[in-house]
Order: C-alpha cells, then sequence, then structure tokens
C-alpha cells in the first residue's frame, strides 16, 4: 500500500518537486507593444467603469532590428504618428494589467463573486462587439484577461467558452504582432490546463512562429511558449518531438544567459522529468546533476535551492534502483532545506520529501526510520493546524499503513479511528474524503478477522463512493474489491460474489484497460467462480482470455 500525499486521500505518483525559479513570470505577461500602431478607439467596461478601447491595431513594418537573444528590446524606427500610437496602446496594455491585478486581489481576499462579477461584466461587454461584428486583436486580448482570471477562480467551463470565443477571433487576425503572440501563448497554457494538449501545441506552434518573426530564432523571448509546447507534447506522448524542444529552449538560454545561468532550471527540470517518463533513467539523470551545480556554483553548498536539487536527483536514484543512494540524498537534501530556514517545516514540499523518503524506508526494512519520519509529518501538520484538523488524518493513515506492514494491526486500528473520528466531526457524512479512512479501516478489521465489522465499513464506503464519483468509477471498484475479500471469507452466495466481480471487471476495463494486469487478476477470480456455479459455456471464453493475458503477466500472476 502506498503512502498518502494528498489531502484528498488518494496515494499520489512520485513526482519531482518543481524547481521552477520565477524567471520567466511577470503579472500579466504581455509584452510592449512596440509593433502596434492604433487605428481607432472605442469605449469598452474594464473596472466597473468605461475608459477608452478597444483600439484596433495592425503590425507595423517599422522593425529595424532584432533581439539576438540578449533579452533587449529591439530598435524601431517610429514616426510621430507612431509614437501617438504607441502611447494608446501602452494605455489599453495598463488598463488590462490592472483588471486582471484587480481580479486577482479580488480571489486573495476571498472575494469570489465581486470577481466573478467583474469578469463577467467585462466578458459581457467584448462579447457584445464580437456579436456586432468586431474581430480583433483587442476582442482577444481582453477576452484573453477575463480567461485568466476565471482559470484563477477554477471555473474551467467559462474558460472553455472563452477559449472557443477566442478561437474565433485569433483565427481571422492575420498580423503578426508581439500582442497577438503572448495572448495565442497564454491560450495554449490554459488549454493544457483543461488536458486539450493538441489544441494546445497548435496555439503555442502560432505563437512560437509570430516571436520568430519579430525577434529572430535565437531570442529569449522564445523560452516560455517552447517550454509550454514541449510540455503539451509530453502529456501526448510526442516525446521525441519534446524533447528536442526543451534542447532548443536550454540552447538559447546558453546562447544568451551562460550555461550557468539559473534561468536554465526550469528547462533542465523539464527535460529530466521527461527522460524519467519515457524510462531513460541515465540520461536523466545529467539534467539534475547539471541543476545541482548550477544552484551551488551560484548559492554555495548549504543553499535551500540545493537541498531541492538534491531531492530531484534523489527521485532520479530511486528509479535507477539506487534505494540506498537515493535515500541518502533525501536525508541530505531535508537537512540542508531545514538548517538553511528557506522553507517552512509544514511546506507540502517539504512534507513530501519525507514521505517518499519514509517509503524508501519502509521498501528496505527500515520500517522504524520510516514511521519516525511519518510521525515527524503527523507533529508538523496538528502543530500549524491544530489537532482537529481533516489534513491531519492522511497522516494517521500513513501510520496505520506503517503499522499494518509491520502486522501491528490493533495500533493500525487505533489511529484509523481516530483519523475517521476526526472526519465525521469536521465533515459532511458523505463527503468522499470519509471513505478512505473508512475502506483503511474495514482492511484492517478483515486482517483482524473481526469480518462482520469489516462488512459494514466497506458497505458504508462503497455507498459513499458512489454518490460522489459514480458507479463505474475507480474508487468504487476499489471498495467492491474490498468488500468482495471480506465476504468471500464469510461465505457469502457465490452469484451474488460473481455478480460483483463481473461490475469490477467492467469498471476495470473502462478506466485501466483490457489488458492490464488488474484485469488479469479479477479474470483469474471470475473464472474461479463461474467453474465453482457449474457455468461451463460462460467460462471457456474468459479462460481463453485468461490464458492470452498470463502469458504477457506470467511473472507477475501468483497462483
Amino acid at each position: 500500500m502506498e503512502f498518502l500525499r494528498s489531502a484528498t486521500g488518494m496515494a499520489t505518483s512520485s513526482l519531482l518537486p518543481p524547481l521552477c525559479p520565477n524567471a520567466y513570470r511577470t503579472s500579466l505577461p504581455f509584452p510592449m507593444a512596440s509593433t502596434l500602431s492604433v487605428a481607432r478607439l472605442r469605449r469598452r467596461t474594464f473596472r466597473g467603469r468605461v475608459v477608452a478601447g478597444p483600439i484596433r491595431v495592425v503590425a507595423s513594418s517599422s522593425v529595424t532590428t532584432r533581439d539576438q537573444g540578449g533579452g533587449r528590446t529591439a530598435d524601431f524606427g517610429r514616426s510621430e504618428t507612431s509614437a501617438d500610437s504607441l502611447r494608446g496602446v501602452h494605455e489599453f496594455e495598463r488598463e488590462l494589467q490592472e483588471l486582471f491585478d484587480e481580479v486577482k486581489d479580488m480571489i486573495a481576499v476571498g472575494k469570489h463573486e465581486d470577481a466573478v462579477s467583474l469578469l463577467q461584466a467585462n466578458f459581457e461587454a467584448v462579447k457584445g462587439e464580437i456579436d456586432s461584428g468586431s474581430r480583433s486583436i483587442e476582442e482577444a486580448a481582453v477576452l484573453d484577461v477575463v480567461a485568466l482570471g476565471y482559470m484563477r477562480i477554477g471555473d474551467f467551463k467559462m474558460v472553455e467558452t472563452i477559449l472557443e470565443m477566442m478561437d474565433e477571433v485569433v483565427g481571422r487576425i492575420y498580423a503578426d504582432g508581439s500582442l497577438l503572440g503572448s495572448v495565442l501563448m497564454h491560450m495554449g497554457s490554459m488549454y493544457s490546463s483543461l488536458g486539450k494538449f493538441e489544441k494546445s501545441t497548435v496555439m503555442y506552434r502560432r505563437s512560437i512562429s509570430i516571436t520568430e518573426q519579430l525577434y529572430g530564432e535565437t531570442s529569449t523571448f522564445l523560452v516560455m511558449p517552447l517550454l509550454g509546447m514541449a510540455k503539451a507534447l509530453g502529456s501526448i506522448q510526442r516525446t521525441a518531438k519534446a524533447t528536442g524542444i526543451y534542447c532548443r529552449a536550454i540552447n538559447i538560454l546558453e546562447l544568451s544567459r551562460g550555461p550557468e545561468s539559473e534561468d536554465l532550471v526550469v528547462p533542465l527540470s523539464g527535460l529530466g522529468n521527461l527522460l524519467i517518463m519515457e524510462g531513460k533513467v541515465d540520461e536523466a539523470e545529467s539534467p539534475f546533476v547539471r541543476i545541482l551545480s548550477i544552484y551551488k556554483t551560484l548559492y554555495g553548498d548549504k543553499d535551500g535551492r540545493v537541498g531541492m536539487a538534491l531531492s530531484s536527483l534523489a527521485h532520479v536514484k530511486c528509479a535507477k534502483g539506487d534505494v540506498n543512494e537515493a535515500i541518502n540524498l533525501y536525508k541530505k537534501a531535508l537537512q540542508i532545506i531545514k538548517d538553511s530556514n528557506s522553507m517552512a517545516l509544514d511546506d507540502p514540499m517539504m512534507e513530501k520529501m519525507r514521505i517518499d523518503l519514509a517509503e524508501l524506508l519502509h521498501v528496505t526494512g527500515r520500517g522504524n526510520e520510516g514511521r519516525q519520519l511519518l510521525e515527524e509529518c503527523l507533529l508538523i501538520s496538528e502543530k500549524s493546524k491544530g489537532k482537529d484538523h481533516p489534513d491531519s488524518v492522511r497522516h494517521l493513515l500513513n501510520l496505520a499503513t506503517s503499522y499494518s506492514r509491520s502486522k501491528n494491526f490493533v495500533e493500525a486500528e487505533r489511529l484509523l479511528r481516530t483519523g475517521l473520528d476526526k472526519m465525521m466531526r469536521t465533515l459532511r457524512p458523505d463527503d468522499p474524503s470519509i471513505s478512505f479512512p473508512m475502506l483503511h479501516l474495514a482492511v484492517t478489521l478483515y486482517c483482524l478477522k473481526r469480518d462482520e465489522e469489516a462488512e459494514e465499513l466497506a458497505k458504508d464506503a462503497l455507498l459513499i463512493r458512489e454518490e460522489a464519483f459514480g458507479e463505474d468509477s475507480l474508487p468504487v471498484g476499489e471498495a467492491l474489491d474490498c468488500l468482495i475479500s471480506i465476504q468471500t471469507r464469510m461465505g457469502k452466495d457465490d452469484d451474488k460474489l460473481l455478480a460483483l466481480l463481473q461490475r469490477v471487471l467492467k469498471i476495470q476495463e473502462k478506466e485501466i484497460g483490457c489488458e492490464s494486469e488488474e484485469v488479469t487478476v479479477t479474470l483469474k477470480k471470475i473464472v474461479f467462480y463461474m467453474e465453482k456455479l457449474g457455468k461451463k459455456d460462460e467460462k471457456v471464453q474468459l479462460q481463453k482470455r485468461l490464458s492470452v493475458l498470463k502469458m504477457k503477466y506470467k511473472q507477475m500472476i501468483h497462483y
């Protein structure tokens, strides 16, 4: 059983901690629109009042030099008219920035309704102009800010609606200006957040093309869209192309800022993660070793960033199978971060490192050391959030898992009941989070041979999950599997158990795949019950399918 790392109660994968300095972040990254000239002004609602806008802009042909990668602004030839136009453009961008900042501030202080009202007012204003036939960069830019605001609020359905509208607008804009490139880059990022990676790559590709035309193929302005493009491609398993794009971003930064620049950390980390995902762990080690070297050179051996880099390198060592080296690196990382005071003890990244290290210690038979780390996580959580905070429950579950591994089911039961009691006192009875300690407790009681109690808890967890996640969801399949094990030992009706197993199989085929190892194990159980119930005709077809899968997983299935 894997230790829990998230507040949902679900076990999360051991992802690398982000090594992402704010090298490429701005409050709202609209570049200076120095290639735009104003044609005319209309009126637009931004901050609950009417201000000048939108401005209709066209690409200027006055670019005389290009940014060659040093991050300097290009030299543009301008007439007196273009200078006046530029002032109008800057005013427009200033108002966009003010709108975005105001929405951020409202969300930060919990005024979500006010933020939504402000965003909706601007959305309706732009929609009215689009409905009247206007299709220009100004509509796209305002919609961009509104969509980014809804992203912060978490209204992804509204974001999707706005992106569809933006897609139509930018599809009719052919003047390649820097503002358009920035809008397209934001669209690529938002499409990625929605899981629409193919669409994301289309937006990033066009943004990159515009930036290359404006500033050249080695400009640092390309780094942001290149990194976004690489991440999106990696998400759809186009890893070879993603690797090439990460390497291009690295080369651009090396050319402009040198091989020891901290800005290299982001693309190097992205490249390393991608190589791990491909299973190329030997190649993945090099980017993380280089990140460690950069941080040591810039900040010294005792800086907290060095600790984070060591943690990432530990993850690579673990993937390579060098568990003892990974343990040593994790310990060193935690000590450096703690001594440097660079991160709060209750920071989620610190917590994740402790849990990852605890899991490795358990794997290598050093359960007592691992349990000490899990107890430390619990104490820190209780100190920072209070003993009754639901967040402490996952640490109680982790400790219970540790004790279960050591066959100390009595202590595991005590911890699980404590956690379940906390959740029952602070959450609704049907909150899906409650089902996780509930199901863990059912398993523990099963191990203690208290089957009637275990069955009741498993049934309660199943009902909660069916309501929360849907009857054909993986969490429901997990609860069913637990219930089947309990009822099998209780000698429940074989026909009913077979029906439950068939339901589990359906869920697994849908959610995991028809040839997954989990499906193979469930098929084996179904064949057993069909044989027991004399359903020979139905058994034959499943047995043929099982035979094929057994060949695939013959090293994994134990009879």
